[in-house]
């Protein structure tokens, strides 16, 4: 599987963005998908994740009731929904897909990477 992560911009606090990552191969509807983020100089966080199915979400306290994840497994593409957006979501975002949900919130379980995208929020 290899993942192609877009959609992110300089947008002021408030806005919106909507981030978009397409897959290629023929297994994504496999695999959990999640999005992570870094800021220059911290760790990769993790922000949101769906199971193969969409019956399943999870997000991260600080995203929480402002981003929405969604997956398209027709299209072989997963989305960010963020609204809300402060300061503090400055970041550049990965979209990731790996088969161990049961520890979605860690980077390291996480097979497959998207080459990121910048979400620049300002003030």
């Amino acid at each position: 599987v290899q993942l192609q992560a877009s959609g992110g911009g300089l947008v002021q606090a408030g806005g919106s963005l909507r981030l978009s990552c397409v897959a290629s191969g023929r297994f994504f509807k496999s695999y959990a998908v999640g999005w992570f983020r870094q800021a220059p100089g911290k760790e990769r966080d993790f922000v949101a994740a769906t199971g193969w199915s969409m019956g399943s979400t999870s997000y991260a306290d600080s995203v929480k009731d402002r981003f929405t994840i969604a997956r398209d497994n027709a299209k072989a593409t997963l989305y960010l929904q963020m609204n809300s957006l402060k300061p503090e979501d400055t970041a550049t975002y990965y979209c990731a897909a790996g088969t161990d949900w049961g520890r979605r919130n860690d980077s390291s379980r996480y097979t497959y990477w998207g080459q990121g995208t910048q979400v620049t929020v300002s003030s």
